[in-house]
């Protein structure tokens, strides 16, 4: 297949710092290619070179005659006062032929953008990234650039977006953090590494094993010049004289192996919890309710934050999730119900915008004015090796904020929210331009986080890693909750809409039915039973945990009996469990009962 777009031996450096050392890449007519890499290894840097933005330092990029290219920048810049479709009018594709007005709304509202009117420079980050993605969109072009095209925009829009591109004739290449995303668009994964760039067939998935293969490769090669040297070492300390010329050629292959540098060891994120004390009380939220512009955003919202929740809120732009966290940081007071903290809870909010701070201070500079120490279960780490921890070394530490790429900003930012050491986490959209190695470690500290975790974001695969409860935004202003994976429930919530779809046709074909006499409602001997004796049951079980957990703190030493009562606790949990759900079936049949004798 021919390529539409080389780059060969691609060079490019930012003042002393080098991205990119020598990449080479060929993009063929059907590819989808994904761009993964730490965060300022040069991942936007690259697309722009090749959509022709920005000129590398040497190598040459070739494209073919006529290629039609459209590039989705990471953060839109509106400085002219458009509205949305003049601004998609504006930037589309000089080069696939004039998009009209009609195509411009049809694609904005398939993004959810509904407002045609308002000046864009006033909209949210989110806003101004489906903008942009809309005029990216509009025209069909034979090699599509974007750059970080799920961040800001919810899960329903991400689906919308994987099919579109799933069925896209074009090229394609793309910067993304999101792995479910990678695994289902793209069949080539571009790796940028330490200045290189390195292709691997396949979706991200198989991306993974083979670069776990590639690694060992290295290593063994490694192991076998090392293995080579020592010989060769030891043969030149004897006291070979180079006399002859087969011994100086000898000696002059030691050298040259001596010289080449072995594979690197990749920089890790290396994270350790640095949470305070923590009380029994921790958030209390009572019938809750907020608006805000004239809108309600949520209303009757009742929760107990427990010790080491892990939850997530979800729903789409703009219905109220960033308010929430907001309500529950004290940031803005409900309009209806409470919101109560316990007394040594310590909030970290990680927010979506990096805070307002002076961008000529250096780094060290910014996480010493948080704190010049942090305790952690592997030691006391000052400032600069908290910095360290987030893979910023001493020397770059000593640079302006101004100089780190979008990525590098939020790390630093997650750094100084974990420097203060809180015990309740609140992340709101957490996975926006953090890159995959970051992701992947967060996990992994949330998971032995000794507190409190609220997230919001619309990252698939990291709340399905990292969040056991949901709330979900339905029924206008509720919140409703459900146990289960993020996964699951976006499944429930197809099924849902698939459900109501057959309902709407079957009512529309079917001849109206006749009006029958409403069936009697009357609880069965054994409902009734249950009825009468379930508040007991309750009372009795939760009376049983409670002797039950006396019992282990007596055995804490004795295993045998600990694994005994642990057991015990566990099944008298889930009847319970099973009780409470068996008390709210039988109230809400009593209560239907009722309002029919009534009616």
């Amino acid at each position: 297949m021919a390529a539409i777009l080389s780059a060969e031996h691609i060079a490019k450096s930012y003042t002393l710092k080098k991205l990119i050392t020598d990449a080479t890449l060929y993009i063929g007519e059907h590819d989808r290619i994904g761009v993964v890499g730490v965060n300022g290894t040069g991942k936007s840097t690259l697309l722009k070179i090749l959509c022709g933005m920005e000129e590398p330092d040497s190598g040459v990029v070739m494209r073919r005659n006529g290629l039609r290219v459209s590039f989705l920048p990471q953060m839109p810049s509106y400085t002219q006062q458009r509205t949305s479709v003049e601004q998609v009018l504006a930037d589309a594709p000089k080069d696939v032929g004039a998009p009209d007005e009609y195509e411009a709304k049809a694609l904005l509202t398939q993004l959810g953008i509904t407002d045609f009117e308002s000046d864009v420079r006033t909209f949210s980050g989110g806003q101004k990234k489906r903008v942009a993605l809309a005029a990216a969109l509009i025209r069909p072009v034979d090699l599509l650039l974007l750059d970080e095209p799920t961040n800001h925009i919810d899960a329903q829009t991400i689906a919308w977006l994987e099919d579109r591109l799933a069925g896209y004739r074009g090229a394609l290449m793309m910067v993304t953090h999101d792995r479910y995303f990678l695994d289902r668009v793209c069949n080539r994964i571009a790796e940028l590494d330490l200045g290189g760039l390195y292709m691997h067939d396949g979706n991200f998935s198989y991306y993974l094993e083979q670069k776990a293969a590639r690694l060992d490769m290295e290593n063994a090669a490694a192991r076998k010049r090392s293995s080579i040297l020592r010989r060769e070492l030891e043969w030149i300390r004897r006291g070979a004289q180079a006399r002859s010329t087969k011994q100086k050629a000898r000696i002059q292959r030691f050298e040259e192996m001596s010289a080449i540098k072995g594979p690197q060891e990749e920089a890790k994120l290396s994270l350790s919890s640095t949470s305070s004390r923590l009380g029994r009380r921790i958030v209390e939220c009572e019938n809750v309710g907020k608006s805000m512009g004239g809108k309600k955003l949520l209303s009757g919202f009742t929760y107990t934050i427990l010790r080491d929740e892990r939850m997530a809120i979800v729903g789409p732009n703009g219905c109220g999730k960033t308010s929430m966290l907001r309500m529950i940081a004290g940031e803005i007071a409900p309009d209806e119900g409470t919101v109560v903290l316990g007394d040594t809870v310590k909030i970290g909010f990680f927010k979506q915008e990096f805070p307002l701070v002076d961008e000529s201070m250096r780094l060290i500079d910014f996480m010493k004015d948080i704190a010049e120490y942090v305790n952690t279960p592997d030691g006391r780490f000052s400032a600069s090796q908290m910095l360290e921890q987030f893979l910023f070394p001493p020397d770059v530490q000593l640079t302006p904020v101004n100089r780190l790429s979008g990525g590098e900003k939020r790390r630093l930012y997650l750094a100084s929210v974990l420097m203060s050491a809180p015990n309740v986490l609140l992340l709101d959209e957490p996975t926006n331009d953090l890159d995959i190695a970051t992701l992947e470690i967060l996990e992994d500290y949330l998971s032995g986080f000794q507190g409190a975790v609220v997230v919001v974001s619309h990252d698939r695969s990291f709340l399905d890693r990292v969040a056991g409860r949901l709330f979900a935004f339905e029924e206008g202003e509720k919140l409703v909750q459900y146990i289960c994976s993020f996964s699951d429930y976006l499944d429930h919530v197809a099924a849902q809409q698939e459900l109501a779809v057959k309902s709407k046709k079957t009512e529309s074909a079917a001849p109206a039915p006749r009006r029958e006499k409403q069936r009697e409602l009357r609880m069965s001997f054994k409902e009734q039973r249950d009825y009468d004796t379930i508040d007991a049951r309750i009372e009795s079980l939760n009376e049983k945990l409670a002797e039950i957990d006396e019992q282990i703190s007596k055995f804490a030493s004795d295993f045998v009996k600990l694994t005994e009562l642990s057991e015990l606790k566990e099944k008298t949990e889930q009847e319970l469990s099973e009780a409470e759900e068996r008390w709210l079936y039988l109230t809400d049949l009593a209560e239907r009962i009722e309002a029919q004798k009534k009616g």
